[in-house]
């Protein structure tokens, strides 16, 4: 079986001052903290979540 692709992004910049669906779009992310990282699956979900808020985020 093919081992699934993945995404890492980093939180780079503060969510202070931002939309409240932005917001929730980071939190669902999975990024709590500045600087904070988590890697998830390539979906188109998770591709539209960071081209969403990717003025806030970096792909490792």
């Amino acid at each position: 079986m093919a081992e699934k692709k993945t995404l890492t992004v980093k939180l780079v910049r503060s969510v202070a001052g931002t939309r409240e669906s932005h917001r929730a779009t980071v939190r669902g992310l999975g990024l709590r903290k500045l600087n904070s990282e988590s890697t998830l699956e390539d979906t188109p979900a998770v591709r539209g979540m960071v081209n969403k808020v990717s003025y806030l985020v970096k792909v490792l």
